[in-house]
């Protein structure tokens, strides 16, 4: 069957889509915006709502375009342009406050991924739709449910819904600062890995894959991906193969109702570094893109260093050799809440020991991961990429491509990968391997002389 592309895909995404009714994708597409939101909010007033940056990108067309449908405005709602809006939730409760006397008012942003995130949750907290005018491809989160958000320093996914109306210019998305086309960049190629641990969790019988949600994202993905120096050059129609790419992601998020489809053991890097507030200080604040990218190598180089072995390694593991060695509920506990801040630790915990096989249970996980291992490998084989590959991608987009460059040492980028397995309850390669015994020494491996990490200790000087 023929991969639909561009505005197809969209449209096919649409039909099952929980939240998002219509999506105006191309060149020249902000007069859209007016008649868009008439149809979507009959009778409905609007208010605009940017930054300073995003209005001076896409402001007055959108404006305008809404006056010329015949909708009733309130004053826009600008924030400052500088310093570099935060996701922080004191923004949220700004604009819900702002907004909550506003009978019959939706918002309209102009927004790339703080602001449509601060947009979307200050409207899902009155349970009002909103729609977003997108303004750089720097996310896959602007057709997805749940906003990243931060309070009291600590950022989680806060459910509410997604907007109800995507306009995406992709004049005004390649003209946008070429550190967020990075970012996006850097959120989009982790679903290469990301598609490779579901594989995994659907030959173990844990997480089955969806055919359809799968072709949403890893259907289009490839292209959208192929010509780095291209985007990260501001090419238009480079930009746009992103732009649909990170669009779909979150409709496969809708239609699937999890974010499985776009987010693997890459994400839980980014994850914890989040959860420990790094880079959220930062002006501009470190992006979830940059530190995606960075998750996604670590994230590929553990998966070529366990195919690398072959399947006979796989195959020679002695089942009662990792059930001797396997640690009690009681010992994960204890070692997460080593390992994690204590706000961290406290969720971490129920995800980490619910993971946890001992015994029976253990030897049974071990046998079924020998037997499907064999086709585990033949499908992630054509899947997966290089480390050095999406290194060299991400280098060329602009983007950070090693841990030093978004202020990881080392040190810590290692004990990461611990990390990563305990905080969330989704089964990604760091499972596989804790369940095989086996996560210490592919990190050793990796840490070593010989190995990935050792080969490459330090940023490339240029």
């Amino acid at each position: 069957m023929t991969q639909p592309s561009g505005t197809d895909l969209i449209t096919q995404a649409l039909a099952t889509a929980t939240d998002t009714k219509e999506i105006a994708f191309g060149h020249d597409v902000l007069g859209q915006a007016g008649p868009l939101f008439a149809r979507l909010f009959p009778g409905k007033r609007v208010i605009v709502v940017a930054d300073g940056n995003t209005f001076a990108a896409a402001g007055q067309p959108v404006v305008d375009s809404l006056a010329a449908a015949g909708v009733e405005a309130v004053e826009p709602y600008i924030f400052p342009g500088t310093p570099t809006l935060y996701a922080g939730y004191e923004n949220v409760e700004i604009l819900r406050e702002h907004i909550r006397p506003l009978e019959d008012t939706i918002v309209c942003s102009i927004a790339s991924g703080t602001l449509n995130d601060i947009a979307k949750l200050a409207s899902g907290e009155l349970e009002r739709p909103y729609m977003n005018v997108c303004t750089a491809a720097s996310v896959d989160g602007y057709a997805s449910f749940g906003a990243s958000i931060s309070k009291d320093g600590f950022k989680i996914t806060r459910n509410c819904p997604a907007p109800a109306g995507l306009v995406a210019d992709l004049g005004v998305i390649a003209a946008a600062p070429k550190r967020l086309t990075a970012t996006g960049y850097g959120d989009l190629i982790e679903k290469v890995p990301a598609g490779a641990d579901w594989v995994l969790a659907d030959e173990l019988g844990i997480e089955p894959i969806d055919d359809y949600v799968w072709g949403l994202v890893q259907g289009p993905l490839r292209d959208a991906l192929s010509d780095p120096e291209r985007i990260g050059a501001g090419d238009a129609e480079a930009i746009s193969g992103l732009a649909e790419g990170n669009i779909m992601s979150g409709l496969a998020m809708q239609a699937a109702q999890s974010s499985r489809p776009a987010s693997g053991a890459g994400h839980q890097f980014s994850h914890v570094w989040e959860m420990e507030g790094h880079g959220l200080d930062w002006e501009p604040p470190l992006s979830h893109g940059m530190k995606v990218g960075i998750g996604t190598i670590a994230s590929c180089a553990m998966w070529q260093e366990i195919l690398d072995r072959g399947l006979d390694f796989v195959e020679s593991i002695d089942a009662d050799d990792v059930v001797a060695r396997a640690r009690t509920d009681e010992q994960i506990e204890a070692a997460v809440r080593e390992a994690l801040i204590p706000r961290i630790a406290q969720e971490a915990v129920g995800h980490a020991v619910g993971k946890n096989l001992t015994g029976d249970a253990l030897r049974e996980r071990i046998a079924l991961i020998k037997k499907a291992w064999p086709r585990v490998v033949e499908r992630v084989r054509p899947l997966l990429m290089t480390p050095e590959e999406v290194a060299d991608r991400l280098k060329a987009v602009g983007a950070p491509y090693h841990p030093e460059m978004i202020g990881i040492d080392m040190d810590r980028f290692r004990a990461t990968h611990v990390k990563a397995q305990m905080i969330r309850p989704r089964y990604t390669i760091l499972d596989a391997l804790t369940d095989l015994g086996l996560l210490d020494d592919v990190v050793d491996a990796l840490f070593s002389a010989d190995g990935y990490w050792g080969r490459h200790p330090h940023k490339e000087q240029d």
